[in-house]
């Protein structure tokens, strides 16, 4: 019996998200558990399964429209079932008369008319124009895979990764015209780049944090040199283990033996975890994400990386999932690969804490007494205040950068 399949809350408290692509065209079956919607929020792509065996009878809302969640955004029915008269069904299935169409937030409407330099229609998906604009491709210079020649995400995903490989650019360079004398200069040229869904999202909680979180700073130096010869060793092995890899092992096993850091703040409670689960930062063209490891004190190293890595590669494609994204009491945030000595970082909420790692680098450090030249490497901790206190955090410092220095006590 046909029935009516609705935009699902993909992300917790959500009241909308984008209908990103139908995998599945109309008049096509499919089988349980296989995708047959794809949703994207304000940090992830979240693909929709099916709960039976069935057929889309007809699509209600058209790639790239931004539906309320709880919307009719499709007709779905058993395997088989053709039913002559679609709108008399949908009709007694409470939508009678012509569905609403939402409309795509984004400047570009659904299947425009993108246009040409011979004036011939280029039919694409909204999110694949803003992922195109990001990219500075040009529409005819793109295959469209999608119905009709529909240009869809994939399409400019795969024009990205050719444009990255290509020996010569897709679009000719701008001519530049040489600066002009100071006193005749003109107001500044721009280029506005508009917010991603990421990047919006990232500013509004990142302001709600330094906002509404009091946080203070926590900074510390650990001798590094045993860390990275336990990284040459543990890398004679068949998985590449990275420093930051060691860090949030060693963050993890700090938490547990200072359990008091391992606790959110909620309106009513500190609330206190028994496993360790941690945020890593990693950087995309579309904004930051932090998905999330769980229980961390429960894997092995090389689990840690293999995972880590996942996460790298699919925040790049835009894979994450809405539930590796929530969670955490904890979050650890790298810029040692840019150079960076030192730097502080605004928490993630709800979590109560994040560490900024520095740079592994040669310095003057004096022993026994005497200068000489040490691999040091800078951390700093950002902590809420309200439910960690000062000596709590300074506890969990001491028994970090211990670690750090010790590090075989890490895969303890």
């Amino acid at each position: 019996m046909a029935s009516i399949l609705r935009m699902p809350e993909v992300a917790a408290n959500a009241v909308e998200a984008i209908l990103q692509s139908w995998p599945i065209a109309e008049n096509t079956a499919y089988a349980a558990a296989e995708v047959i919607a794809t949703v994207e929020t304000e940090k992830a792509v979240v693909d929709v399964e099916a709960e039976t065996d069935g057929v889309i009878l007809r699509t209600l809302v058209p790639e790239g429209a931004e539906v309320q969640v709880g919307d009719p955004i499709a007709l779905i029915g058993e395997p088989g079932e053709k039913p002559a008269d679609l709108d008399a069904v949908l009709a007694e299935l409470g939508l009678s008369g012509p569905v609403p169409v939402p409309v795509p937030d984004r400047p570009a409407a659904v299947d425009a008319d993108a246009g040409t330099s011979n004036g011939s229609r280029v039919f694409s998906s909204p999110l694949a124009r803003r992922l195109a604009k990001e990219a500075g491709l040009r529409f005819e210079t793109i295959s469209g895979s999608g119905p009709n020649g529909r240009i869809i995400r994939r399409d400019v995903e795969a024009a990205i990764r050719t444009q990255a490989t290509s020996p010569e650019p897709l679009i000719p360079p701008k001519r530049v015209d040489p600066p002009k004398a100071p006193a005749r200069t003109a107001a500044q040229s721009f280029t506005d780049v508009p917010h991603s869904r990421i990047r919006a999202a990232v500013a509004s909680r990142l302001t709600e944090s330094k906002r509404t979180i009091p946080h203070f700073y926590l900074r510390g130096t650990a001798r590094a040199g045993k860390l990275l010869k336990l990284r040459r060793q543990l890398n004679e092995g068949p998985v590449r283990i990275s420093v930051n890899d060691l860090v949030i092992k060693a963050a993890a096993r700090a938490h547990m033996l200072v359990p008091a850091m391992n606790v959110v703040w909620t309106p009513d409670a500190v609330r206190s975890f028994s496993s360790v689960d941690v945020s890593v930062a990693i950087a995309t063209e579309r904004g930051l994400v932090t998905p999330v490891l769980r229980s961390v004190e429960q894997l092995t190293l090389s689990s840690v990386s293999t995972t880590v890595k996942d996460f790298v590669e699919r925040a790049k494609a835009g894979r994450l999932r809405q539930d590796e994204l929530e969670g955490g009491t904890f979050s650890v945030t790298n810029l040692g690969m840019f150079g960076t000595e030192d730097f502080g970082a605004i928490i993630n909420p709800p979590q109560s804490a994040i560490l900024a790692v520095g740079a592994v680098r040669q310095e003057p450090v004096v022993e026994n007494g005497k200068l000489k030249a040490g691999t040091v490497m800078r951390v700093t901790l950002s902590v809420d205040h309200r439910p960690i206190d000062g000596a709590v955090a300074a506890e969990w410092m001491s028994v970090f950068l211990s670690l750090l220095e010790n590090p075989v006590q890490i895969l303890a």
